[in-house]
């Protein structure tokens, strides 16, 4: 641990151009993927801002995942499974969704019909 605490700290982040600041009255943070949400309840948030970036930290006691009924395509997946199974968007779409974003399954059901 450093001496001099907070102070010292301070001064090597204002030398390296970092900004560091404690977001206040954060309700909630949400993390998407393509299969599931992570909800983050009451978090303490802070932002460290460095030149064009900035990094966010979220700290909290607990959290709550979700699966998500429907999964989340890309368009990429999308229009790969439209290309390889010679089938237009929608029904690529509706093939992803009943093979739960499986791409090799759902091009299977596709030519397989």
């Amino acid at each position: 641990m450093m001496r001099g605490g907070n102070r010292e700290m301070r001064r090597m982040m204002d030398k390296m151009g970092l900004d560091m600041n404690e977001l206040s009255n954060v309700q909630e943070v949400i993390i998407k993927t393509d299969k599931k949400e992570i909800i983050i309840a009451k978090p303490s948030v802070t932002e460290m801002k460095a030149k064009d970036n900035s990094i966010f930290t979220v700290t909290a006691d607990s959290y709550e995942e979700k699966e998500l009924e429907v999964p989340i395509f890309s368009e990429e997946d999308i229009q790969l499974v439209s290309l390889q199974s010679g089938v237009d968007e929608e029904k690529a779409r509706i093939a992803l969704e009943e093979a739960k974003g499986d791409l090799a399954k759902a091009i299977l059901n596709l030519t397989s019909a």
